[in-house]
């Protein structure tokens, strides 16, 4: 049995967490570890010091409920059971993956926070988080290391952008 090692109540979650992580191509040891970190439950309202709310399992905080709500989402979708908060959380942390500054763990603790003292302590735990679920993840599926040479040439994005001029010279040479 895949989760054997895990309580119960931790079936259904990870089984999301890695689903959504595959599908945002986020690292999946760095999504368990935030989300274990965040420590939410469905349905769960935090109020912060600053009047946001941290909401449902991944504890979304409520300042970018309005841009969600653009992508037509709601409080009550990132509020609820099933996979659907964990997919929610998994874009929003590969939006900062990608385009924060930063090394990756600050990246990553920018779901946090990004005020310098608190990423930092984050950032602390969540890289101890994320060897433990890495180790966790590798015991449990099977996975690969990729480079840019490993992938193929529609999936080089990933790693590394290619910009329409790159791209129209490709083209030219062929």
């Amino acid at each position: 049995m895949l989760f054997a090692d895990l309580p119960p109540e931790l079936h259904e979650p990870v089984a999301c967490l890695v689903e959504a992580a595959i599908e945002y191509n986020v690292p999946a040891n760095i999504l368990l570890a935030i989300a274990e970190k965040e420590g939410g439950k469905p349905g769960q309202w935090v109020r912060n010091t600053n009047g946001t709310y941290d909401v449902g399992p991944m504890q979304f905080n409520s300042a970018y409920l309005k841009d969600l709500m653009s992508h037509g989402v709601f409080e009550s979708d990132v509020a609820a059971y099933g996979c659907y908060p964990y997919q929610l959380a998994a874009w929003r942390i590969r939006d900062h993956l990608y385009n924060d500054r930063g090394d990756l763990w600050t990246r990553a603790a920018n779901y946090h926070s990004r005020t310098p003292a608190v990423n930092a302590v984050y950032r602390a735990d969540l890289m101890t988080k994320a060897e433990r679920w890495g180790s966790w993840v590798e015991q449990h599926y099977i996975t690969y290391e990729v480079n840019l040479e490993g992938l193929a040439a529609s999936m080089q994005f990933i790693l590394k952008p290619i910009t329409p001029a790159a791209s129209e010279k490709k083209d030219a040479a062929e």
